[in-house]
């Protein structure tokens, strides 16, 4: 898979014809994707690029921290923002597990 973008973020969550949210994506994928390939210590990227499976964590991570880039929980109406990215989940784990080479 070629490298994620902002715009391959935004369409994931349906707007990918929001520049706004198409840019705010731009600035999530490259921490996102230092995150991914230092947790794999860079197994799943060739040239940088990154694999379809590891393309999938960062497209789904980087649409959580685009959700809310503040970080700050907040709260409009009865909806409450909790944080934001607050790690992988469990889903993204098991993926990223597999690529993953710990010490001994």
């Amino acid at each position: 898979m070629p490298i994620v973008t902002g715009g391959d973020v935004a369409a994931f969550l349906g707007q990918g014809s929001d520049t706004l949210l198409v840019s705010m994506c731009d600035e999530t994928v490259p921490i996102i994707t230092a995150m991914v390939s230092s947790y794999t210590r860079g197994r799943g990227f060739v040239a940088g690029e990154p694999d379809d499976e590891l393309a999938a964590v960062i497209i789904c991570a980087s649409a959580r921290l685009a959700a809310n880039p503040e970080q700050i929980p907040t709260r409009v109406g009865s909806v409450e923002v909790r944080g934001g990215f607050n790690g992988f989940s469990l889903a993204e784990l098991f993926i990223l597990n597999r690529y993953r080479v710990r010490a001994l």
